[in-house]
């Protein structure tokens, strides 16, 4: 039950964090007469997501092996479209230019809790050990390299925009390692030293879903936003 807790406590976090920054860019962007608007279809599109989220993992449709992934494709890919779709066609917006540099590319150490609530799902046999810190999941040491970075790319006269823009691409990268692990966990599990999958189909339900099918497309979501907010600012600086 704890654990439990603490997975939809640490969305829920994030989710308002994610809202914050968004009232930022729209305080910043809009009239005052647009501002409620825009508001509303921030928070409300946040909550339709989360209902979604835990009626599909909370439903016996993803719970299967099959290929390919019933739960990426409910849960992970609609996320990654949606977020494709926003930055390539806001690329170029003037409200990019009113994101907050430092603090959303500190927001991405939030990941040190998410490795930490799977170290703990590894204790209770809901996570295997390869998803883990101890064993190919190496976003613990990136997230907390975030604070380091974010330090030193402001203790000069001006912030330095390249090393925040390489870190997000890294981050990414970092990213797609997990996921790669989560698949081959499932789908080539001799890697592993494994003739059966090895990620537990309860991983995936509700409230443990929600990493799949929240936080992590969160973290991706803001390492786009960052580096095409960065791009415009360097730019902007030549």
């Amino acid at each position: 039950m704890m654990l439990q807790l603490g997975y939809l406590s640490l969305t829920a976090a994030v989710c308002l964090v994610l809202i914050y920054f968004g009232f930022i860019v729209i305080n910043k962007s809009y009239s005052e007469s647009e501002r409620k608007k825009k508001k509303s279809y921030l928070i409300i599109g946040i909550l339709l997501w989360q209902l979604y989220l835990g009626l599909i993992g909370s439903s016996d449709f993803i719970l299967s092996y099959a290929f390919p992934p019933r739960f990426a494709l409910t849960m992970i890919v609609p996320a990654f479209i949606f977020t494709g779709i926003l930055v390539y066609r806001n690329r170029n917006a003037d409200w990019l230019l009113h994101l907050p540099t430092k603090q959303v590319f500190l927001f991405q150490s939030f990941r040190i809790l998410v490795e930490s609530l799977f170290v703990a799902s590894f204790a209770a046999g809901i996570l295997h050990k390869e998803a883990t810190i101890e064993g190919y999941n190496f976003d613990m040491i990136y997230a907390l390299t975030v604070p380091i970075i974010g330090l030193v790319a402001t203790s000069g006269p001006k912030l330095n925009l390249k090393l925040f823009r390489s870190w997000n691409y890294l981050g990414l990268i970092v990213l797609a390692t997990v996921i790669f692990v989560f698949m081959t966990s499932i789908y080539k599990p001799d890697l592993y030293g494994s003739s059966e999958p090895i990620l537990p189909l309860e991983a995936i339900t509700y409230p443990y879903g929600l990493v799949a099918g929240c936080l992590m497309p969160i973290a991706v979501f803001m390492h786009v936003l960052s580096i095409a907010h960065l791009n415009r600012l360097i730019t902007m600086e030549k």
